[in-house]
């Protein structure tokens, strides 16, 4: 991954949520709770479960992340 314009004192500071960035957490928390149930209800208790509630986990956390740094590290 090459990021030219990684900026360590952004990344690595806090950013204040603003209302509006709270409306977007809670929608990318929902959806992943959705999809979580679906998962749980659905496949059978597994690695392979694990392995897909273990990524959407990591895609909220991303998808919230990049909300955080408003898109400032999109490369």
């Amino acid at each position: 991954m090459n990021i030219p314009d990684f900026d360590p004192d952004y990344v690595f500071s806090h950013h204040h949520a603003t209302p509006e960035k709270m409306a977007h957490y809670d929608a990318i928390h929902t959806g992943a709770k959705q999809f979580a149930a679906v998962i749980l209800a659905h496949a059978p208790a597994s690695t392979d479960r694990d392995a897909a509630l273990q990524l959407i986990r990591e895609s909220s956390m991303i998808a919230c992340a990049a909300v955080s740094l408003d898109g400032r590290l999109t490369k």
